[in-house]
């Protein structure tokens, strides 16, 4: 099934990301949900992209999820906001699962807000993130750049550090090209998309699927 998606054009002047709204779209096939798993190369999967690995839990647990998201959708928000805190409290900060979250932004806004979730730097992607995803319906909009400044300065940004962040081309590259990737090498196609030791299952599972799958795998 095609979906078209608003493709939200950032056209400010004094940075990349602007608040219009394209009167075209930005279209993406989307898979229905996939009763079964696919699976790909584990090596190839688990190399990181030009800007590094943000992620939680021990480089040795058993477990390795990997999710690719988009700040504005409304599933991955979902995911963060209802099924994650008790994954990390059973599995990540028990040593069980490695979680790595990947940038797949479907519009420049979700790029923006990555961009900045990345320039707080490594202690402060995490909480970023969760703070943008509690806060998506207030900047997730038609005009998103105010609603956006006011969300992270509550994170320590500036008007010049905002500004300065997402002029910022190498890490909006870096970005994109962690969303090419995994289209084109992974079959990444829509969000949240999980990799769970390397086999991939789409949609906002809940905990307990989760937690189906994951058990198996710590026990082995």
């Amino acid at each position: 099934m095609r979906v078209t998606r608003r493709q939200l054009l950032l056209t400010s002047s004094s940075f990349a990301l602007a608040a219009a709204i394209a009167g075209s779209g930005f279209e993406l096939l989307f898979n229905s949900h996939q009763a079964l798993a696919q699976s790909v190369a584990e090596a190839d999967l688990m190399q990181a992209g030009p800007l590094g690995e943000e992620s939680m839990g021990s480089d040795k647990a058993s477990v390795t999820i990997i999710e690719y998201a988009s700040m504005t959708c409304p599933h991955c928000a979902h995911f963060a906001l209802n099924t994650f805190p008790e994954l990390k409290e059973k599995y990540i900060d028990t040593g069980k699962v490695r979680f790595i979250l990947r940038e797949f932004p479907f519009d420049p806004v979700a790029e923006g807000a990555f961009m900045l979730a990345r320039c707080g730097g490594k202690d402060q992607f995490f909480p970023l993130v969760d703070l943008l995803f509690r806060t998506q319906q207030t900047w997730a909009v038609e005009h998103p750049l105010e609603p956006m400044l006011a969300t992270v300065k509550q994170a320590g940004f500036t008007k010049e550090s905002f500004d300065k962040c997402l002029s910022d081309d190498k890490l909006k590259k870096g970005v994109e090209s962690v969303r090419d990737r995994a289209s084109k090498e992974f079959g990444v196609d829509s969000t949240p998309t999980f990799f769970i030791n390397g086999k991939k299952y789409t949609g906002a599972m809940s905990f307990e699927d989760m937690q189906k799958l994951i058990d198996p795998l710590v026990k082995a």
